[in-house]
């Protein structure tokens, strides 16, 4: 059995804090704004380093004109706000001297049988190695592999698209369809706005459907005017179809049916490891799902056989309810069924949305997790005009290598969550990554460097980097954890204690159970030596 980053029991998605950073034109403009703990607060004032900035000019994602049903466009761009840059003349570590300061730290990995380790260091500004080893050899990456999803899903779907979720009348009289938009992280009541895990409600949806079935303005949770017929843009009202059909009288039976067949292809990737589906690090992916694929949030394993029809059946309960005032029962259980083409006219009924999509990749990010990841990898997918599978949530990565690093010479992927063992990822790719998304010229790579954990405080990271020889990079570093039994790694990056920006990768592979929890020490300290190190 492997362990996963984004396993099951984990606390519940904590805030995303930090910042972004900007380069333009060639010129490194880095912003920093750091979430800190008691007194690394002061140390970083002391260095002159300053705190805060987000949002950058993002293109939208697609055309208005060849939006899919699925994915809403930006309704406005971010404005440019609050960038606040590194010293420019911050000076650069001396290779020899951080190669010292590195070297008993990662000398275990020398020794028979304590794994190998594939490390680099990269200059923000220059993006020059300060520091190498084994740095271009791939390895298997576990949940850093997210990082290369990250990157492929914000630059094709764009970082304020957001998905939608359907209810559409069917062919047949008193036929309402569930149709699927790619959000799973649905959540089974209200919409929760301001949330990740559950913006868009089901109990949100079913009552704007009925409202739309019955003709009724009672209630509605935003204005009846139509904005076309794919849905609305508030999130839960009811649009008008082209041609209405009448209002249902009582005594009348629905019936709800499911679609979701926007996902193609086998529901569980051949190269997960059937211990690991048993442990609830994954589950048939489906398009459409509650909670990123478990019982309730954060829940551990079993996880849903079904997890399109346990949402459909949540649907299907609140409409129930909804409906219940008007003399309308619902008929028991729900089936699949093909929903009419979107643009046949009288079928639209109610629509809910999900976050943004940088949000639900920060959360992927924040919480490593694997459910998440592969479907936002499959629209990716759909958004370059791919198949909706795991071969196209591969090609998907592969594109965005070639994208953003210009080649994806030595990738062997498997999919997109990092959960495949036969996943292969070179530590200087990797790093390479995370320095785009931070000084590089697209911005729509930018909002992934929210979702990264923070050192000591925040999703993956929360508890590493207490006391003791790693301290120094609580609240200074931001990393993509990964971890597998065999595995462990982290990348991310950190300013020095020159205010020099660099970017890490190390990645160890072949660890045994006694020697996973060493390892795991060995990189959070060497993360931590280049937090507090000039190394001049």
């Amino acid at each position: 059995m492997t362990i996963d980053d984004g396993r099951p029991g984990a606390d519940a998605p904590r805030a995303s804090a930090g910042g972004r950073f900007l380069s333009m034109h060639g010129l490194l403009v880095v912003a920093v704004s750091l979430v800190l703990a008691l007194g690394v607060a002061a140390a970083l004032t002391a260095t002159g380093l300053a705190a805060g900035a987000r949002a950058v000019l993002q293109p939208a994602p697609m055309p208005t004109g060849t939006t899919p049903a699925w994915l809403a466009p930006p309704s406005s761009a971010p404005t440019l706000a609050g960038a606040a840059p590194l010293a420019a003349s911050a000076p650069a570590p001396d290779p020899a001297v951080l190669a010292a300061q590195l070297a008993p730290i990662l000398a275990p990995f020398r020794a028979p049988g304590g794994g190998s380790l594939g490390a680099v260091v990269l200059d923000g500004a220059t993006g020059g190695t300060l520091h190498g080893r084994e740095g271009s050899v791939p390895r298997v990456p576990a949940s850093n592999l997210k990082l290369l999803t990250a990157a492929a899903v914000l630059t094709t779907l764009g970082p304020d698209a957001v998905l939608r979720t359907r209810a559409v009348r069917g062919e047949e009289p008193g036929t309402v369809i569930l149709v699927a938009g790619g959000d799973v992280l649905l959540g089974a009541g209200e919409s929760q706005p301001g949330e990740v895990l559950g913006r868009a409600g089901l109990a949100t949806l079913a009552a704007a459907t009925a409202r739309a079935l019955t003709g009724s303005t009672a209630g509605a949770d935003g204005p009846d005017a139509p904005d076309g017929p794919d849905g609305p843009d508030d999130g839960g009202s009811a649009p008008s179809a082209d041609e209405p059909a009448a209002a249902l009288p009582a005594g009348a039976t629905v019936t709800v049916r499911l679609d979701d067949s926007l996902f193609t292809g086998p529901a569980l990737n051949p190269a997960w490891a059937h211990e690991d589906i048993e442990a609830g690090e994954m589950a048939p992916l489906h398009a459409l799902a509650l909670n990123a694929g478990r019982t309730a949030p954060n829940a551990p394993a079993p996880r849903p056989a079904d997890a399109g029809l346990d949402a459909a059946a949540a649907f299907r309960a609140a409409l129930e309810k909804a409906l219940a005032p008007y003399g309308i029962r619902v008929a028991a259980g729900v089936e699949r069924a093909h929903a009419p083409t979107p643009s046949r006219p009288g079928t639209a009924l109610a629509a809910v949305e999900s976050a943004p999509v940088a949000d639900q990749v920060g959360y992927m990010l924040l919480e490593s997790d694997n459910y998440t990841a592969e479907a936002l990898a499959r629209l990716a997918s759909a958004a370059s005009g791919g198949p909706t599978s795991t071969a196209g949530a591969v090609r998907a990565l592969r594109d965005a290598a070639e994208r953003v690093l210009g080649s994806a010479e030595g990738l062997v992927l498997e999919d997109a969550s990092g959960l495949a063992a036969g996943n292969r990822v070179a530590p200087e790719t990797l790093a390479g990554i995370v320095r785009e998304m931070a000084v590089g010229r697209d911005a729509r790579l930018r909002p992934a460097l929210d979702g990264l954990p923070i050192a000591g405080l925040t999703g993956t990271l929360g508890g590493r980097f207490g006391p003791g020889t790693t301290a120094a990079g609580a609240g200074v570093v931001r990393a993509k954890t990964g971890t597998l039994l065999a595995v462990a790694g982290l990348t991310g990056y950190t300013v020095d204690a020159d205010g020099r920006l660099l970017v890490f990768s190390f990645v160890a592979n072949g660890l045994t159970a006694d020697t996973r929890e060493a390892a795991l020490a060995a990189i959070d300290g060497a993360a931590a030596r280049l937090a507090g190190c000039g190394c001049r």
